[in-house]
């Protein structure tokens, strides 16, 4: 099939193929094109591709026409997808929402964080396909709230990651109760030892297809950068993404931070730790900066409100820890900073996997300072990457191609921040917020309270 199929032609229900081009989509990404007709076909199928590729719609539009044949009864779901994280799992669900509803399919997404009241009751109804963390799945078995043994297709996406997050006991305890003629599909950006583990004990025979780096745009889907001084390509896995490296001085670092973050387009930054997210976030809203925090240690309500603000433009800036970077997807995020290199080369290639997606361009840049140079270079060149490489401070001409400018300086509140409420008889604080205060002169006589 060649890498630049119409869904059309990929066997894929018609009802489906409406629904894509209703939304814009016509032409398949490679690994869409690679992977659909095998799947229908029933095999199973070992994917490798990297994020931002298009792989939740090259397994979750074939595993809807596989459940599509009869009904799923209370607590018997027909299909299965696994993910590490509520925000992948939420993200493929809404990903696969339009899809299934033009079949008449009934999905649910089964993740921690929410009320299990809720999961409970959809479950109760019927659902045809569900995406889940392993953790709430097996919460929900052992309350036999949900039973594994009508399922027809399973998908474990991000394999790798679930690995490193040590979900493989309870993967393996969920899909030893699958049926054994059940197909399996296994998506991941990597494949280390810990995934060969799961290759070999579930699938049988597997068509391997392995796609390298972000699609590049076809007509019906055009570049998208705010970058206007968009560096060579320096990722050969990647030549969507330019790639700089800047170097900085300890005393400078966040002053140009704040220059970068006061750009115009969708900015994510990355920190190592939810302390310094959450520092860094309030540092740029003092600057002027539109900014949320994102990492695990925040509530599933928080966290829901820190991406909608992020994705319709409350927030120019999210400032996250590797929460992020896996299972985000929000469009047009025209710059990565890592602010904080990362530690491992799989954690930099998910975090620049945030921009230049589904076929659009985007700028990915890494502040080092003299202490993390070597290791920093010696990661980059580990992974096949030559950076532009500058030195930067405050304020300097070469920073413009990023779009940097002085912040405002005027704090900004929280974009991120829940809706205030008004308790009857009591004045929004709003009202009064910057007034003065009234003399004892014109303020209204109290009557003293009875000692009844």
């Amino acid at each position: 099939m060649p890498p630049d199929a119409a869904f059309g032609e990929l066997g894929l229900p018609v009802p489906v193929v409406q629904a894509l081009r209703r939304a814009g989509l016509e032409s398949a990404f490679p690994i869409q094109a690679a992977v659909i007709p095998d799947i229908l076909a029933g095999r199973d199928v070992l994917g490798r591709a990297a994020t931002g590729s298009g792989k939740t719609l090259a397994f979750g539009l074939p595993m809807l026409a596989r459940v599509l044949p009869g009904g799923s009864a209370p607590g018997r779901p027909r299909g299965l997808i696994l993910a590490p994280t509520r925000e992948l799992a939420l993200q493929i669900e809404r990903a696969l929402d339009e899809p299934a509803l033009a079949l008449g399919l009934r999905l649910a997404p089964i993740v921690g964080g929410v009320p299990i009241k809720r999961q409970l009751t959809r479950l109760a109804r019927g659902v045809d396909l569900v995406v889940a963390t392993p953790g709430r799945l097996a919460d929900l078995v052992d309350q036999n709230a949900v039973a594994l043994d009508a399922i027809r297709v399973t998908a474990v996406d991000e394999a790798d990651h679930m690995a490193e997050l040590g979900f493989l006991d309870q993967i393996t305890a969920l899909l030893d109760q699958v049926p054994d003629g059940s197909q399996h599909l296994l998506f991941s950006a990597t494949l280390d030892e810990a995934v060969d583990t799961l290759v070999h004990r579930y699938l049988r025979a597997p068509v391997s297809h392995s796609v390298d780096g972000a699609p590049r745009a076809t007509p019906d889907r055009t570049p998208r950068s705010s970058n206007s001084n968009a560096a060579p390509v320096a990722d050969t896995a990647n030549p969507a993404v330019a790639q700089y490296l800047l170097h900085v001085r300890k005393a400078d670092k966040y002053k140009v931070v704040s220059e970068i973050a006061a750009r115009a387009g969708r900015t994510l930054l990355f920190v190592r730790t939810q302390f310094g997210a959450e520092k860094l976030a309030r540092r740029l809203r003092e600057a002027g900066i539109g900014a949320a925090d994102l990492h695990g240690g925040k509530s599933q309500n928080r966290r829901s409100r820190v991406l909608a603000a992020f994705a319709d433009g409350r927030a120019s800036v999210l400032v996250a820890t590797d929460v992020a970077a896996r299972g985000l997807h929000v469009d047009d995020i025209s710059l990565v900073l890592h602010v904080d290199p990362p530690a491992d080369p799989k954690d930099y290639r998910h975090r620049t996997g945030r921009t230049a997606r589904a076929g659009a361009t985007g700028t990915v840049a890494t502040l080092v300072t003299d202490d993390d140079r070597p290791e920093v270079t010696g990661m980059l060149a580990g992974l096949g990457i030559t950076p532009v490489e500058l030195r930067v401070g405050p304020g300097d001409r070469e920073l413009s191609r990023f779009g940097a400018r002085a912040p405002s300086g005027r704090p900004v509140p929280d974009p991120a921040a829940p809706p205030p409420t008004e308790t009857p008889g009591i004045r929004d604080t709003r009202e009064t917020r910057g007034r003065s205060r009234p003399s004892e002169a014109h303020r209204p006589h109290r009557r003293k309270r009875s000692a009844n």
